[in-house]
C-alpha cells in the first residue's frame, strides 16, 4: 500500500511540473505569437496590394497585346497566371497562420473558469492538427488518417476554451497512441483513422453541442473501461502517461461545463468518446 501511495504521490509531483511548464510554455507561446500577428499582417496585405497591382500590370499587358509577340505574350500570360496563384497562396497560409495564432491568444487571455465567445469547431480542428503534429515531430515515418465533419455555419458558443481544447487535446493523444501502437502490431495492412465530428443541436433557447472523437486503435476491454476514469490509471507504459488526462478529461466536461463524457469502444475495433455539453449562443 505504502510502494502505491509513493508511487501515486511521485506522479502527482511529475504531472504538477509538468502543468508548471506549460503555464511558462503557455505564456511564452502567447508573447511569440503577438510579436508574429504583426509582420504576418504586414504579408497578407503586401500581398493583397501585390495581387492588386498584378491585375493592373495584366490590363496594361492586355492593352499593349498587338504590339506583343504572339511567344511573349503567352509567356507574360502564363507569368502573371502562376503570380496571381501564388500571392492567393501566400494570402490563404497567412490567413491561417493568423486564425490559428488568434486562438492561442484567445487560450492565454482567458482566465480559469471564464466562459468565452468560442468558435468550436475550428477549436476542435486546431487541436487535433496540434496532437497530429506532435505525434509526427517524435516519429516522422508516421501517418494518420484524420476525418473531420464540423457543422458549417455554427455560431460561436459560451464555453471555457483554455479547458475544452485541454480535454480535446487529452482524448486525441489518446487517439493518436492507441492508433499509432495498433500500426505497429498490424502493419501497412491496417489505416490508422480518426474521425472527428462536431455538431450544434438547438431546440427552442436551448443549444447542445456535441464532439465525436473517434478512433480505429486497439480499443479498450471492460476492465479497462471502468477504470479509465480513475485517477493514476494507465494502461501506457512507464514514463508515456501520468494517468491523469482522462480524469482531467471528465472533470472538464462534467463539472466545469455541466455537459456529458460518454465512451463506446470495442477491443480490435476502436474507441469513441463524446463531449455532449449544454451551451449558451454567443450575442
Amino acid at each position: 500500500m505504502e510502494t502505491t501511495l509513493e508511487q501515486q504521490i511521485a506522479t502527482l509531483q511529475q504531472q504538477l511540473h509538468m502543468q508548471e511548464k506549460m503555464a511558462s510554455l503557455g505564456m511564452l507561446s502567447a508573447g511569440i505569437a503577438h510579436e508574429i500577428q504583426n509582420p504576418l499582417n504586414f504579408v497578407i496585405n503586401f500581398s493583397k496590394m501585390s495581387a492588386k497591382l498584378l491585375d493592373d500590370l495584366t490590363e496594361l499587358v492586355e492593352d499593349c497585346a498587338d504590339k506583343l509577340d504572339e511567344d511573349d505574350a503567352a509567356d507574360l500570360e502564363d507569368i502573371a497566371a502562376d503570380l496571381k496563384e501564388n500571392m492567393q497562396k501566400i494570402q490563404e497560409h497567412g490567413e491561417r497562420a493568423i486564425s490559428i495564432i488568434r486562438g492561442i491568444l484567445l487560450q492565454s487571455r482567458g482566465k480559469a473558469g471564464e466562459f468565452l465567445p468560442t468558435d468550436v469547431g475550428q477549436l476542435v480542428h486546431e487541436y487535433v492538427w496540434l496532437s497530429y503534429h506532435a505525434l509526427r515531430a517524435n516519429d516522422k515515418s508516421f501517418n494518420i488518417t484524420i476525418q473531420e465533419d464540423i457543422q458549417e455555419g455554427m455560431p460561436k458558443v459560451m464555453v471555457i476554451p483554455q479547458d475544452l481544447s485541454r480535454a480535446v487535446l487529452n482524448v486525441v493523444n489518446n487517439a493518436c497512441y492507441t492508433v499509432k501502437e495498433r500500426a505497429e502490431k498490424e502493419g501497412s495492412t491496417y489505416v490508422p483513422t480518426i474521425a472527428i465530428k462536431v455538431a450544434l443541436r438547438q431546440e427552442g433557447g436551448e443549444a447542445e453541442l456535441q464532439i465525436d472523437i473517434k478512433d480505429n486503435g486497439m480499443g479498450m476491454t471492460p476492465d479497462i473501461q471502468e477504470k479509465i476514469f480513475e485517477n493514476f490509471f494507465t494502461t501506457k507504459p512507464a514514463g508515456k502517461g501520468t494517468g491523469l488526462g482522462m480524469s482531467i478529461t471528465n472533470n472538464i466536461i462534467t463539472n466545469n461545463h455541466k455537459g456529458r463524457l460518454l465512451m463506446n469502444s470495442e477491443p480490435n475495433v476502436g474507441t469513441t468518446f463524446s463531449f455532449i455539453i449544454p451551451v449558451k449562443i454567443a450575442k
